[in-house]
Formats: structure tokens, C-alpha cells, sequence
């Protein structure tokens, strides 16, 4: 397979189309549905989406499972509980007063613009939405992006270093390339649909994991070694 490159002028390019579907379907035949994002509510999601960052999700459950047992884990609640009550539930987050701020600066966010209300948010034009969100302290676009797909079903392709290191390494995107380029070769060439954009996200974090590693990629036998450029 020969390099490729994203065109990015709104236009789907047709034969990287198909192969974007077809590593997409390699993935899933691979590794079948994997049921992301995890969370019973979408404003559990919405507080996943802060927990996560820089850590495993493994210490985010552990926050989420103190927020549940305390009763917070509603946006009205979480957003009237004191900082640092809020700070000592998630520490197993790490980072956890600054991820407390965060969370109430979330939480303000939809009571000042959205009277409190998610259904009013989540009607909103989701590029109004999306500017508001990066708006708020500690919330860039991955951060805001998990948001609109997973907790307000819009549709908008997560992109994090998982999804670079593996579309880099196999001649989609330029090695460090930003956030909104590694989006738009997904946004561009694909159907602007919830549930592949969920799906193809989480396989490609999956195959990151288990085979795309940072320090040393497990090429033989991955199964998307035969997509590695020439």
C-alpha cells in the first residue's frame, strides 16, 4: 500500500474512503463490537471524558465509583458539592485538584448557558456547542469531542495518540500531526455516522494497546500489517 494523503477541502476522497472502511472492517473482524464509552448516564460520560485524561481508565472507575456511592454523580449535585469533597472522591484519578476544577467548571458551563438542562444542551447546533465546550477551563478537543460523541450522540471522530501513532505508521497522516488534521482524514472520508465513528474509535484504541505500542510495534501477525506502507 503506498502512502495516501487526507485532501482537506471538505470532499471525501473515494478511494480512501473505501480503505478507511476496510481497515474498519479488519478491526472488527479482528476484534468484534467493543460497547464503548462505558457509563450508565450521559453526564457519567461527560465526567469520564475529564476523569480520563492522563490516566487509565481503570483509576477513572474507581472515581466514578466513589461519585456513585456518594450520591454525586449527577450534574446538579456534583455541581453544588464542595471542591475539595469533590477532589478527595476522585483522587484515584490522579491530577484530582485540578480534574475537581475542571469538573465544576463543566458543570457551570451547562448551568449558565443551558439552565442546568443536558436535553437543552445536547439540542444545541453541535458546532456551537463544540466552541463552548473548548471554552472551558481544561476541556480541549479530544476532552469536548468525547462529549458530543459519546454523551450527546453527535457525530464527531475522537482522536487521540493511539489514532495518530497507528494512522502515521501506516502513511494516513504525517508523523505529528495535529489534532484537527488526524480528525478530518476520519471526518472527511467516512459517513458522519455515531455508531462507526464509536466503534472505529475503540478498536483503534484496542489494537494501540495490544499491538501499535509506543516503543515497539508488534507488526508480525497484527492484523493490520498488511496496510503498512511499501
Amino acid at each position: 500500500m503506498h502512502r495516501v494523503s487526507c485532501i482537506d477541502n471538505g470532499m471525501p476522497d473515494r478511494t480512501l474512503s473505501k480503505r478507511l472502511l476496510v481497515i474498519y472492517k479488519t478491526l472488527y473482524e479482528a476484534y468484534g463490537p467493543q460497547h464503548w464509552w462505558p457509563g450508565d448516564t450521559p453526564f457519567e460520560m461527560m465526567a469520564g471524558a475529564v476523569l480520563t485524561q492522563n490516566t487509565a481508565w481503570t483509576n477513572v472507575e474507581k472515581a466514578i465509583a466513589n461519585l456513585k456511592k456518594s450520591r454525586l454523580l449527577s450534574l446538579s449535585r456534583l455541581h453544588n458539592a464542595p471542591g475539595k469533597r469533590l477532589a478527595s472522591l476522585i483522587r484515584p484519578s490522579g491530577y484530582f485538584n485540578i480534574k475537581a476544577r475542571r469538573l465544576k467548571s463543566l458543570t457551570a458551563f451547562v448551568v449558565g448557558r443551558y439552565r442546568g438542562s443536558l436535553k437543552r444542551m445536547f439540542a444545541d447546533d453541535p458546532r456551537t456547542l463544540r466552541e463552548g465546550l473548548l471554552g472551558v477551563n481544561g476541556i480541549g478537543p479530544e476532552t469536548a469531542d468525547s462529549i458530543l460523541l459519546y454523551a450527546a450522540n453527535r457525530p464527531y471522530f475522537v482522536v487521540d495518540a493511539y489514532t495518530k501513532r497507528v494512522f502515521s505508521r501506516h502513511g494516513f497522516i504525517a508523523d505529528g500531526a495535529g489534532y484537527h488534521e488526524a480528525q478530518r482524514l476520519f471526518m472527511n472520508n467516512l459517513p458522519a455516522d455515531v455508531r462507526l465513528y464509536n466503534e472505529y474509535h475503540a478498536l483503534i484504541v484496542r489494537i494501540g494497546k495490544e499491538r501499535c505500542k509506543k516503543s515497539r510495534p508488534l507488526c508480525a501477525g497484527c492484523p493490520l500489517e498488511k496496510f503498512l506502507p511499501e
